[in-house]
């Protein structure tokens, strides 16, 4: 068995990302697009809109600045993504539907839907049936949305019909530039070549999704790669050993890693990895906290549902990638009304030199406000590395 350094995989793991080259320059267009959703095979939502909806910033962090618009366009009008539960609610190539029709016909009704059916037995088809007949629709169009139960997940009706019958396959969504979701039949919203292929069995689709998985992630142990599509680990490591042994990928060993990992035989390993970044806590690279621990050293949990008396770090906090290591986690929030980037806190991971990593992270705040269209970046008083982002001015 192949064995690598942690460096090693850590570089692949980057090149895999999408974070081998240099940011592009010029104008940026779907061709750029494509090509990110190709190293990333998946963008995660996500409602927290503290400094930018989350599936903007994977292009941001592999782009730099582009059009927000013409994302929303091409992730809702090209017919080249479609929304589904990929890694969680995601945005993924339409080519992974046929792959993902399993999952749909597995999920079953929760306790919410199922209250829906005893109660209202008519009611899931009357909603098909205004968003066969009126759609795209939002869940406030339907003539009878029903009330909110309460905060958070206290749904009313109509929204609990709808992802029913989301989940089931039976329609499909897609967002307006405010996020909100509109409803529509499938016919009208996944193109045909993808929503009539031909129903793809769930080993056969655990094997191209692992497949797909290893791709993005260059290496990775088996838990690594089930987890990119949310895939049974177990069932997952029965095909991982079947592809290994057809030579589709190579078992390895890396250093530290206390499991085997698996190699894709299209992995890049660079000679060096440059260039800056800030992630999402919902970017693919660091999905995976446990994964991220071991390549990088960095221990990393997001602490927006922790109460602020007991956060460490922030509320909304962003990993700093710079030169293929994690060296800064800032918690940032925009503030749109006085045109500001607010760096609440800023943290310099141990054993980095403040002033280098102030420098190169000044740069790239100051970059992400451009492209938010805040005219300031904010720094505060809080942490370690606040003093030396300060001082850049």
């Amino acid at each position: 068995m192949r064995s690598l350094s942690n460096n090693q995989a850590r570089r692949i793991a980057l090149a895999a990302q999408g974070f081998a080259s240099p940011r592009p320059v010029g104008r940026i267009d779907r061709r750029h697009f494509r090509k990110v959703i190709a190293q990333v095979g998946v963008l995660q939502l996500d409602s927290v809109n503290v400094l930018q909806r989350s599936h903007y910033l994977p292009m941001w962090s592999r782009l730099g600045s582009y059009s927000i618009e013409a994302l929303d366009d091409y992730t809702a009008h090209s017919g080249e993504m479609f929304e589904y539960w990929g890694h969680v609610a995601s945005l993924l190539p339409v080519e992974l539907y046929p792959l993902l029709r399993w999952r749909m016909d597995a999920i079953e009704a929760g306790p919410q839907t199922l209250q829906i059916i005893r109660e209202h037995p008519e009611y899931i088809d009357m909603v098909y049936d205004e968003i066969a007949v009126h759609g795209p629709l939002t869940v406030s169009d339907l003539s009878d949305p029903g009330a909110r139960t309460g905060p958070w997940w206290g749904h009313g009706k109509g929204k609990i019909a709808l992802d029913w019958l989301f989940s089931k396959g039976k329609i499909a969504s897609y967002r307006n530039g405010n996020f909100g979701r509109l409803y529509d039949l499938p016919e009208r919203v996944i193109p045909a070549e993808h929503l009539d292929a031909p129903k793809v069995q769930r080993l056969e689709a655990f094997r191209r999704l692992l497949l797909l998985s290893a791709r993005h992630h260059g290496v990775g142990t088996a838990a690594d790669l089930a987890d990119y599509y949310r895939l049974h680990l177990p069932t997952a490591r029965g095909v991982l050993a079947e592809l290994s042994s057809a030579g589709e990928l190579e078992e390895v060993e890396v250093e530290g890693w206390s499991h085997t990992a698996y190699l894709h035989p299209a992995a890049h390993l660079p000679r060096r990895a440059t260039g800056t970044a800030l992630l999402t806590p919902f970017d693919s690279l660091i999905w995976e906290r446990d994964r991220i621990a071991r390549l990088f050293g960095f221990f990393y949990r997001i602490e927006i549902y922790v109460p602020e008396r007991d956060r460490v770090y922030g509320y909304y906090v962003l990993p700093f990638l710079m030169d293929g290591e994690l060296v800064a986690r800032v918690d940032l929030k925009a503030d749109r009304k006085d045109g500001r980037l607010l760096v609440q806190a800023a943290h310099l991971e141990p054993e980095r030199d403040p002033n280098r990593v102030a420098g190169a992270l000044a740069v790239e705040l100051e970059a992400m406000g451009r492209w938010l269209g805040l005219a300031e970046v904010a720094v505060s008083q809080r942490g370690n590395l606040a003093g030396s982002l300060r001082a850049q001015g």
